[in-house]
C-alpha cells in the first residue's frame, strides 16, 4: 500500500491558466484527459480538489473530468505586484489513494486604469533653470502587472516641458519633466499642464493630473545629497516607528534659501503606507511593521528642497530581512480516522503537507511524532509526508491513539507547530472468552426442585461488540459416559445454572460437567471449564436394622441369672444411607418389662444389664430399642429384645416356652416360640458336635475327669481357640464379629447347656 502511494505522488505539476474575474463555471481544462484517466474513473475513485490555502477557487466535475472556475477571482487581491500569480491546489484520487499537484496562473486583464495620488501636482522651479534640467514627476500607480501595467506617461502641449518616461529596476516607469525652455517669471510666473499615464491594454486605459510649475525668483544654488543612492537593510519585525536611515542634504545657499525641508516623492501607494520622513531631520521611519513574505524591497525617492524652491533628489532602497516569525503549518490532506486493528505495519493512515512562509534555514522544515506510538512518518516529496504504520496493533491494550505531529522549521530560535490527529481501532476476533475460574464448584440438596439457581459461570471476553458477547453451552459427553448433562442447564445468555430434576444423594453424589464460553466473533472463539456439583445429603432415610432382623418377631436373648453388672446380654446393629450427620446413630432403651434391669450403649448398640440380676427379676423380659439418626428432622426404627433369664439350660427350654405375663398377645407368643426352636436346634447341632470330639479324644481321659468333677457338678469349657469360629463382617456401625462359647457339665445326665455367654475377641 505504501509503494502505490508513493508512486502515485507525481512530482511533476499540471499548470494551466485562466483570465482573472472569469465567469463562474468558465472552463480551464481537462483534468482527466491529463491524468489519462476517463470519466467514470474519476467517480469511481472519488476524485476531490484540495486548495493550497482556505478557500476553494476551482471546482472538479467528476463526469466529465473538467476543471471549472468555482468563484471569481481579482488577480490583484490574490497576489498584488507578484507576477506570475499562482494558484496551487492537488488532485486526489483513492483506491489505490493518488496525489497530483497543479497549478492555474491567473491571467492579468486591463481591468485598472493608471491613477495620480495627487490630482494637482506644484512645482516650483527658478526661472534661472537651465533647459535640459531634470524633474522628477510623482509616478501614477496601476495594479495591473505586463502590459496592463502603466507604459508611458505624456503631457499636454506647452511652450516650456517635455516628459520622458523611464524604468525602474523593478520594472515599474515613471515620468521626468525636461525643460525644454528657459522660463521667464516676468513673462509667465506659472505654467499649467496636464499629465497623462497610458497602460498597454486593449483598449488601454489612462489617468490625468494637472501639473502647475510655479516659476521662482533666482536661487543659484540647490540642495545636494551626500550620497545619491541609501542602501539600508530593516528586519522584518521592527517595530512602528522604527527608524530606517537619515538623509542628508547640504545648501550653500544662506536664508531661506539655505534651508533644507524633506519629504518623499510618492511614487507608489504601498511607500506612502509604509515610510514617513522627518521633514527637517530626514529621518525616515517605519509606519507599519514589515512582512518580508508580502514585500521582500522598497525603493524610496527622496526629495530635499530648500526655501528658494530648489530642489534635489535620493534613491533609498529598503532590503527586508527575513527573521523566523512565521511557524510551519500542517494541512491534512487525506485521513483514516478508523483502522482495523489487524492492519499490518506500512499500512497508510493520513497524507499531510508541511508548510512555512518563512524563507531560507527559517522555511526549511522538519517533521516528527511525539511520543511512543506505533507509527511513523514517511516522506513522500518536498513537505508531502505520509503517517504509516510502524508495527501490527492491539485494540485490546489500546483502543485509540492521539497521534500528535509535529513541525518544526531552523530557524533560531525556532518555532514549531503541533496538530493531533484521532484514530480509533476497529475490533477483530482475536481473543478467546476467558473463564474467572478452571472449576467451578456448586451445591445442591437432596431431592432438591427442577429450576433452582445453582450459582452462576463467568467469562470475560477483551474483544468487542459480537467479538465479546459470550454465549455459553454444556459441552455433550462421551458416548457411554453418565449423562450429567441432563441434571443441570446453563443459560446461554447470564451464564446462571439450574436444576433440571430432583437428585438422589445415595445414587448420584456428587457429578461433574464441561461448560463451553464461545463469543460472537466470525469465526468464533471458545474455552471450556469444569462444573462440579455437589449433592448436599437430606435426612430422607430412616435407619436400617440388621441385627435383630427387621422380619417383626422379637429376638431371643438368654441371660443366667448370676449375670452380674454389665453383662453384655445383645448388640442391636443398625445402618442408615444417609451420610455424615444424617447417619450418626443413637440408641436409647424406650421400653422394658424391668426398666432398671437394662441399659443400652448410646452409640455401641450393646444392650448390658444395669444390674445384677436377681431372683425377683421376672423371667422373661421384652425390650424395646429405639434406633435414632441426628438429621433435622430425625428419623428412627425400633429393635424388639426377648431376654429370658435362665438358671440353666434346660431351663432355657421351659422358660422360653411358657409366657411369662398371662396379657401377653398371640404374636410375641409365636416369636418366643420360634425362638425357643432355634435355641433348641443350635443345642442339638452343638451336642452332636461335642459328643463326636469326646468319642475320638481320649475315651480314658474323659472318664477320668467325669469320676473327679461328679460330686460337686461344675462346669467346664472349651479354651479359647479350640473352636474355629465364623465372624461376620459387618460394615458401616456394625462392632467387630461376635462368637458364642458353650459349656456343658460333665455330670449332666441331660447334657444340657448350663449357660450361653458372648466373648469379645
Amino acid at each position: 500500500i505504501l509503494l502505490l502511494c508513493v508512486s502515485g505522488m507525481r512530482a511533476e505539476t499540471a499548470r494551466y491558466s485562466v483570465p482573472e474575474e472569469a465567469e463562474r463555471g468558465s472552463f480551464v481544462a481537462n483534468i482527466a484527459k491529463d491524468l489519462g484517466l476517463t470519466g467514470e474513473e474519476l467517480l469511481a475513485r472519488q476524485a476531490r480538489l484540495v486548495p493550497e490555502g482556505e478557500k476553494q477557487y476551482f471546482q472538479l466535475n467528476q463526469h466529465t473530468g473538467d476543471l471549472v472556475v468555482r468563484e471569481q477571482m481579482d488577480r490583484e487581491e490574490l497576489c498584488g505586484q507578484s507576477e506570475p500569480c499562482l494558484v496551487r491546489f492537488e488532485v486526489l484520487l483513492e483506491s489505490p489513494l493518488q496525489s497530483f499537484r497543479a497549478e492555474v496562473r491567473l491571467m492579468d486583464i486591463n481591468d485598472h486604469a493608471p491613477v495620480f495620488l495627487n490630482k494637482e501636482i506644484v512645482l516650483k522651479i527658478s526661472e534661472s533653470t537651465v533647459p535640459g534640467t531634470r524633474f522628477l514627476l510623482e509616478s501614477a500607480h496601476d495594479p495591473d502587472v505586463g502590459n496592463n501595467s502603466l507604459q508611458h506617461y505624456s503631457i499636454s502641449s506647452n511652450e516650456y516641458f517635455l516628459v520622458y518616461t523611464r524604468r525602474r529596476s523593478d520594472g515599474r516607469r515613471y515620468a521626468e519633466l525636461v525643460l525644454d525652455r528657459a522660463l521667464d517669471r516676468e513673462q509667465q510666473a506659472e505654467v499649467a499642464f496636464s499629465i497623462t499615464a497610458v497602460d498597454g491594454g486593449t483598449p488601454p486605459r489612462s489617468g490625468t493630473a494637472l501639473i502647475r510649475v510655479v516659476v521662482l525668483d533666482i536661487n543659484d544654488n540647490i540642495p545636494v545629497f551626500t550620497q545619491s543612492l541609501y542602501k539600508v537593510s530593516v528586519l522584518e519585525n521592527s517595530s512602528q516607528d522604527a527608524i530606517v536611515v537619515v538623509v542628508s542634504a547640504s545648501d550653500l545657499d544662506s536664508g531661506t534659501n539655505g534651508e533644507i525641508v524633506y519629504s518623499i516623492v510618492q511614487n507608489s501607494e504601498e511607500n506612502f503606507e509604509t515610510f514617513k520622513i522627518n521633514p527637517e531631520t530626514g529621518q525616515i521611519r517605519l509606519k507599519k511593521p514589515l512582512d518580508y513574505e508580502e514585500t521582500k524591497t522598497y525603493e524610496i525617492d527622496v526629495q530635499a528642497s530648500d526655501g528658494g524652491g530648489l530642489s534635489t533628489h535620493c534613491k533609498v532602497e529598503v532590503q527586508v530581512k527575513d527573521v523566523n516569525d512565521n511557524a510551519p503549518e500542517v494541512i491534512i490532506t487525506s485521513l483514516t480516522s478508523t483502522l482495523s486493528e489487524a492492519a499490518p505495519p506500512n499500512t497508510v493512515v493520513a497524507l499531510f503537507n508541511v508548510r512555512d512562509r518563512d524563507s531560507g534555514d527559517n522555511g526549511r522544515t522538519t517533521c516528527e511524532l511525539t511520543g511512543e506510538q506505533p507509527f511513523r512518518i514517511t516522506l513522500l516529496a518536498a513537505d508531502a509526508y505520509a503517517l504509516v504504520t510502524s508495527e501490527t496493533l492491539d485494540r485490546e491494550q489500546v483502543e485509540e491513539y492521539n497521534v500528535t505531529v509535529q513541525a518544526r522549521d531552523e530557524g533560531s530560535p525556532a518555532l514549531s507547530v503541533s496538530k493531533t490527529l484521532l484514530l480509533r481501532l476497529l475490533d477483530v476476533n482475536d481473543n478467546a472468552p476467558t473463564f474467572t475460574q478452571a472449576i467451578y464448584t456448586m451445591v445442591m440438596s437432596e431431592n432438591e426442585p427442577a429450576g433452582r439457581s445453582l450459582g452462576r459461570l463467568s467469562a470475560t471476553d477483551p474483544d468487542a461488540g459480537e467479538n465479546a458477547r459470550v454465549r455459553y453451552a454444556l459441552v455433550p459427553p462421551l458416548t457411554g459416559t453418565l449423562a450429567a448433562a441432563s441434571f443441570v442447564s446453563v443459560d446461554a445468555e447470564s451464564g446462571t445454572v439450574r436444576s433440571l430434576r430432583p437428585l438422589d444423594y445415595e445414587k448420584v453424589p456428587a457429578f461433574e460437567v464441561t461448560v463451553r464460553a464461545a463469543d460472537g466473533g466470525s469465526p468464533p472463539l471458545s474455552a471450556q471449564a469444569v462444573l462440579r456439583v455437589i449433592v448436599r445429603d437430606e435426612n430422607d432415610n430412616a435407619p436400617v436394622l440388621l441385627h435383630p432382623a427387621p422380619d417383626g418377631s422379637a429376638a431371643g436373648e438368654l441371660v443366667p441369672r448370676w449375670a452380674p453388672s454389665g453383662y453384655l446380654v445383645a448388640k442391636v446393629v443398625a445402618v442408615d444411607a444417609d451420610a455424615g450427620q444424617n447417619a450418626w446413630l443413637s440408641y436409647e432403651l424406650a421400653k422394658a418389662t424391668e426398666p432398671g434391669l437394662f441399659r443400652v450403649g448410646l452409640h455401641s448398640g450393646e444392650v448390658r444389664t444395669a444390674r445384677a440380676v436377681t431372683e425377683r427379676d421376672a423371667a422373661r423380659q421384652r425390650l424395646i430399642v429405639l434406633v435414632r439418626d441426628r438429621g433435622q428432622p430425625s428419623r428412627s426404627a425400633t429393635a424388639t429384645l426377648a431376654v429370658a433369664l435362665v438358671d440353666d439350660f434346660s431351663d432355657a427350654f421351659h422358660q422360653l416356652g411358657r409366657d411369662p405375663a398371662s396379657g401377653e398377645q398371640p404374636q410375641v407368643a409365636e416369636e418366643e416360640m420360634l425362638t425357643t426352636y432355634l435355641i433348641a436346634s443350635l443345642v442339638c447341632v452343638s451336642s452332636l458336635f461335642l459328643l463326636s470330639v469326646l468319642v475320638l479324644t481320649a475315651n480314658t481321659l474323659c472318664k477320668a475327669r467325669v469320676r473327679a468333677e461328679l460330686s460337686p457338678p461344675s462346669p467346664s469349657c472349651y479354651a479359647d481357640g479350640e473352636f474355629a469360629s465364623d465372624g461376620v463382617g459387618v460394615t458401616g456401625t456394625l462392632s467387630p464379629a461376635y462368637r458364642y462359647e458353650m459349656c456343658l457339665t460333665s455330670g449332666s445326665g441331660r447334657s444340657e447347656f448350663q449357660f450361653l455367654r458372648p466373648v469379645l475377641p
